[in-house]
């Protein structure tokens, strides 16, 4: 098991005593990523307006590098960078036919980026929604598949589910079920989490994720993958996409034809700095995805051994017994409002959505944070 606590000082001990396991919802930052903060900082005070060079012309790059290696990306330039990931929602949405109402086929357990989104455009008939139920998830992928059969411009589908931490595999088969239809897959809390192999979607899925989670970077980075050809010119753009045009001579709005065809305008770039140095200090503790998960899937199953026995196994909606989870865990309460008031009340911070209170598991937890937890559970 791992032992990198140390690494996330200034942020376990901003608080002392406080436990925190949501890492699902804000993984503590490593330390490392302080100096890249005052990096960026220091490079706007000394270069001015010539801040954007090393930004666009160099850290933009290096993360892309390695971003594109953690995916198995073929193509680093097929990466674009925004603050968050509902400016790639509307700009994918942006980019659907309006000679008629688009068909969109996704679940019922997308996160609110795109799901609100979605919904808001669907009540003025501006789209045509599908939802398929997300559970029982182990039938998901499956009834996806059969749905997407009947044809749809777009389908959105979360590669784990971010109220359930049930996680989809074989999204191949989907990609080759949609038919011409354009698919997102909302990696978010797959991302840094678990292994990711894209390599044999690359050229076929959009794929979305940032620094706020596992990835350990903070807000204000998130990035997508644009594979070659598909939706070209989005209606939302801002001015950045523009960059690497091949002829700026061109009548009408020109776009990028790499992933530069989806970016937006001026940004905060403190978080691509804090996003590198994190994603490079994991390299050089040997901290990968699998490892990652394999550690969050022992330190689950500490917990679920010693846990209150008012905290039933049963109420797991992703039991431990099945493999394709993420690296949280959900129980189905409908107490779940006042567990996580007690939990809060005895400085265990936690996170809920209705009646599913959810613990999340990182690289900054040990074994002894979890005997903690449970130390303080008992005594509630």
């Amino acid at each position: 098991m791992l032992d990198l606590a140390a690494h996330f000082s200034q942020f376990l001990n901003g608080q002392p005593g406080r436990l925190h396991f949501a890492a699902h919802s804000h993984h503590p930052w490593p330390d490392a990523t302080r100096a890249a903060q005052m990096q960026a900082w220091d490079n706007a005070a000394r270069l001015m307006d010539g801040k954007w060079e090393p930004i666009l012309g160099q850290k933009w790059q290096a993360l892309q590098q390695v971003i594109a290696g953690l995916l198995g990306l073929p193509d680093p330039a097929t990466l674009s960078f925004a603050p968050n990931t509902h400016e790639f929602v509307v700009r994918i949405l942006s980019s659907l036919p309006t000679h008629r109402v688009p068909r969109v086929l996704t679940t019922d357990a997308e996160f609110h980026s795109f799901s609100r989104q979605a919904a808001r455009l669907e009540e003025d008939g501006l789209l045509a929604v599908t939802r398929i139920p997300a559970e029982p998830g182990a039938g998901c992928l499956e009834r996806l598949c059969e749905e997407a059969r009947q044809g749809y411009d777009l389908i959105w589908v979360s590669e784990v589910f971010f109220n359930s931490g049930y996680a989809l595999t074989g999204l191949e088969a989907l990609a080759e079920a949609a038919g011409e239809a354009v698919l997102v897959i909302d990696g978010y809390h797959a991302f840094m989490a678990k292994p990711v192999d894209l390599s044999g979607l690359a050229g076929r899925a959009f794929y979305l994720s940032g620094g706020y989670k596992y990835a350990m970077g903070g807000e204000g980075c998130c990035f997508l993958h644009c594979p070659p050809g598909w939706m070209p010119r989005p209606r939302s753009t801002g001015w950045y996409a523009a960059f690497g045009a091949l002829d700026a001579a061109q009548s009408g709005v020109p776009f990028a034809q790499d992933g530069w065809r989806f970016m937006g305008a001026t940004f905060d770039p403190s978080g691509i700095y804090r996003l590198h140095a994190a994603l490079n200090w994991a390299a050089s503790v040997h901290a990968t995805p699998a490892a990652i998960h394999a550690h969050a899937h022992a330190l689950q199953a500490r917990f679920i051994a010693g846990r209150p026995k008012d905290l039933p196994e049963e109420a797991l909606v992703v039991p431990l017994a099945e493999a394709a989870r993420g690296n949280f865990l959900t129980f189905e309460l409908p107490d779940a409002a006042v567990w996580q008031a007690r939990l809060e009340a005895a400085r265990i911070i936690t996170d809920r959505r209705g009646t599913r209170l959810r613990f999340g598991f990182g690289l900054y937890h040990r074994a002894a944070d979890v005997d903690a937890l449970l130390e303080r559970l008992s005594a509630l």
